[in-house]
């Protein structure tokens, strides 16, 4: 029974093509070429507008997912035209050194969108495995985590298939397959020399793999780098971008980061300790600076109510050194309780307790 079913569908299939051919024979010379592409063209279309619509209705209900598949359309329509254009120009002209420069031209155009339809997709899939994290959001280091280590992964997959696409591409030609036969002879040479030119590069490259899945680093961490401190804003695979309280964004090599010390102030929690250091006279009102601390501290949402102390921790040269020790959530609402205390506290001092403040050298006076 397999055997008969077996001829029957090798006839069905030989009789389709016949077909196929007949047809195509029965159109007009001249115009035979342009409209079998064209409707090559216009099947392209129909399927890339089907798939998009098709894909637009499955991710109705996550417009994020549904923008960068909404990006896949451009490369899978040229990725169908190249591909019909190419059977078709197969089927109805023939074979000759110029109609095999088109199939080559072809051919490096279905190649590169189909790389490019790829990129888009591995796009799609890291927003798809960073969806479900994007929900919670009483863990955004988790998050944080996630978007570091599965950006990194999609960039190498990217490289990678650019890299196959164009090495594919390449060895269709036969002086090139003829080439890379005699380069493999010497590709001891070869290796080392790239090695040796490459290798700041490729360490660089390493660089970048260990510290998305060493977790020493991740996007939005606080760090202080080259004793300035700021926000891991992304991650690549050579390099780190740091943006500053200023604004300026820095460019650390990813070696830096595996190489030299650094503090990294949001390493398991970005909750922080800070302090707010006072010089003040021997008649400092130490005990009603202590009751205000502790109200100007409790009337902010700043604190987070773990480190709230205020101490004379060195009294020295006639100087009271006071320091106030407080705690934030993050590193940001630290610098600003930070400043919260010390303004009120001066105000206060400055205007009930003047006499217990520093007064300003005089030039020319001797220092007592």
């Amino acid at each position: 029974m397999l055997p008969f079913a077996t001829g029957t569908l090798d006839n069905t299939l030989d009789s389709t093509v016949d077909g196929v051919l007949e047809n195509t024979n029965a159109l007009p010379e001249p115009l035979r070429p342009w409209i079998v592409i064209g409707i090559g063209l216009l099947a392209a279309a129909v399927i890339a507008t089907v798939v998009s619509l098709v894909v637009a209705r499955t991710l109705r209900s996550k417009p994020e997912l549904a923008k960068d598949a909404a990006r896949g359309r451009m490369p899978l329509w040229w990725a169908l035209n190249f591909a019909f254009t190419k059977i078709s120009l197969a089927i109805t002209v023939a074979d000759s050194q110029w109609i095999r420069l088109w199939q080559f031209m072809l051919l490096l155009g279905l190649v590169l969108s189909l790389a490019w339809l790829v990129t888009v997709l591995l796009g799609l899939l890291e927003d798809m495995v960073l969806a479900k994290y994007r929900t919670d959001l009483e863990n955004p280091r988790r998050l944080a985590k996630m978007q570091t280590q599965v950006g990194l992964l999609r960039r190498v997959a990217t490289v990678l298939v650019m890299v196959l696409a164009v090495a594919g591409t390449l060895l269709t030609i036969p002086e090139v397959r003829a080439l890379g036969a005699g380069l493999l002879a010497s590709a001891g040479l070869i290796s080392v020399v790239a090695a040796l030119a490459v290798q700041s590069s490729l360490a660089n490259v390493f660089a970048g793999l260990q510290i998305a899945f060493t977790d020493a680093i991740r996007v939005n961490d606080t760090v202080v780098v080259e004793t300035q401190r700021g926000n891991i804003e992304e991650i690549t695979l050579t390099y780190v971008v740091v943006v500053l309280l200023d604004g300026r964004r820095m460019i650390i090599p990813s070696t830096y980061f595996t190489t030299t010390p650094f503090e990294n102030w949001s390493r398991r929690t970005t909750e922080i300790n800070g302090s707010v250091l006072l010089d003040l006279g021997w008649n400092a009102p130490i005990e009603h600076l202590r009751t205000r601390t502790e109200q100007l501290l409790a009337s902010t949402d700043l604190w987070d109510g773990r480190v709230g102390s205020l101490n004379v921790t060195d009294a020295i040269g006639g100087i009271l050194k006071v320091t106030i020790a407080v705690s934030a959530r993050n590193p940001g609402d630290l610098f600003d309780l930070k400043n919260y205390v010390r303004e009120h506290l001066i105000a206060e001092l400055h205007r009930d307790y003047p006499d217990v403040l520093p007064q300003p050298m005089v030039p020319g006076t001797p220092a007592v």
